[in-house]
């Protein structure tokens, strides 16, 4: 459905931080951790085999739709991570019920904006360090000036 393509779309961009067309190894690995299921990278490297069509060793949107289509038809190995991402990525609410979905999503956006917040505290400490390294050289400038009144 065209609904669910542009839903997909958004999840393509939101994991492709190269902003290149494409999700290669390492945003895979992302996005895997960040939905809750890592792989190794040997595992990594067979989910993109298992969809690649052009063998560049990265996933264009096509070939990430196509995952979902396997998945949709059955064609996925049951211990594939391709399938444990598609199970991660749909919610069916026919079967889990509107509940179900609210839930699904609630934990999504739990999720993210732990995320989130984990950013913040990164970006909080490497302001802090910025702060201390300009009051530093502020220090070291005065020190100089001070220096250089007593030298001449």
């Amino acid at each position: 459905a065209r609904r669910q393509i542009k839903d997909m779309e958004r999840m393509f961009r939101l994991y492709d931080s190269g902003r290149d067309g494409y999700i290669d190894l390492m945003e895979l690995k992302l996005m895997m951790e960040k939905l809750g299921a890592p792989q190794t990278h040997l595992g990594l490297k067979n989910m993109i085999k298992e969809v690649d069509e052009d063998f560049d060793g990265k996933l264009s949107f096509r070939e990430f739709l196509l995952l979902f289509h396997k998945a949709a038809a059955g064609e996925l190995e049951e211990d594939s991570g391709l399938l444990t991402l598609a199970k991660l990525s749909e919610i069916d609410v026919s079967i889990e019920g509107v509940k179900g979905a609210k839930n699904f999503f609630e934990a999504k956006v739990q999720a993210l904006s732990s995320a989130s917040k984990f950013e913040a505290e990164i970006k909080a400490e490497q302001d802090e360090r910025k702060r201390e390294e300009e009051e530093r050289k502020h220090r070291r400038a005065a020190f100089r000036e001070l220096k250089s009144a007593f030298t001449q």
